[in-house]
C-alpha cells in the first residue's frame, strides 16, 4: 500500500524537491517553483513570519511540494480591501501546493491536500477561523480539488486582471 506522508524539508530531501519536481509545460503559470518558494519561506521567516514548507512524499520519496503560511505582514498587504487584511492576519494559508507531473492523476493531490487540512486543523501557530489560498482562474483541475474540500471564491477580491489570482476560503 502506498504511504502518503508531509514531511518537513531537510538536507536529505532538498535537492528533490528543488530540482527533480516539477509540473507540466502547460502548468508552469500556475505554480511558483518549488526553488522560489523555499527562497519566499526564507524571506518570510527571517522577517518574523511564519511559512511551513513540506516535502509531500509517496512511501518517503517526494513526489510534490506544499506550503502553509500563517498570517502575513502588514507591509505585504497595503493597498488589499482592509476586510481582507483583517481575514488574512490570523488565517492560514495554503501558499503552494504542486504535485510531480509524473504522479498526477493518481489521487495523491487529494491525500496530500487532506493531510495538509489535517495538520492545520490542529492549529500549530494559533486558532483561526479560515484557511485561504488563491489559484490561477485558468487552472480548472486546482479549483475543482479546492471546491471540493469546501473552499468558497471570494469573487469580491479578484479584479479580473492578467496574472491575479482568484482567493478562495474555507471554514475551519
Amino acid at each position: 500500500m502506498e504511504n502518503i506522508t508531509l514531511e518537513k524539508i531537510t538536507y536529505k530531501n532538498y535537492i528533490d524537491v528543488i530540482w527533480r519536481l516539477k509540473v507540466s509545460r502547460s502548468q508552469k503559470n500556475f505554480v511558483a517553483s518549488n526553488n522560489n518558494s523555499l527562497a519566499e519561506a526564507y524571506v518570510a521567516i527571517t522577517n518574523g513570519c511564519v511559512a511551513m514548507p513540506f516535502a509531500i512524499c509517496k512511501n518517503n520519496k517526494p513526489i510534490g511540494f506544499l506550503m502553509i503560511g500563517y498570517g502575513m505582514d502588514e507591509e505585504d498587504l497595503e493597498g488589499e480591501d482592509p476586510l481582507f487584511i483583517e481575514m488574512v492576519k490570523k488565517s492560514y494559508c495554503l501558499w503552494r501546493f504542486m504535485i510531480d507531473k509524473r504522479y498526477q492523476n493518481k489521487g495523491y493531490g487529494r491525500k496530500a491536500m487532506q493531510l495538509a487540512l489535517d495538520y492545520i486543523r490542529t492549529f500549530p501557530c494559533g486558532k483561526a477561523d479560515l484557511c485561504w489560498l488563491s489559484y490561477e482562474p485558468e487552472n480548472v483541475v486546482a479549483k475543482k480539488l479546492y471546491e471540493s474540500f469546501g473552499f468558497i471564491e471570494q469573487p469580491q477580491w479578484y479584479n479580473g486582471k492578467e496574472g491575479e489570482e482568484i482567493p478562495a476560503l474555507l471554514k475551519l
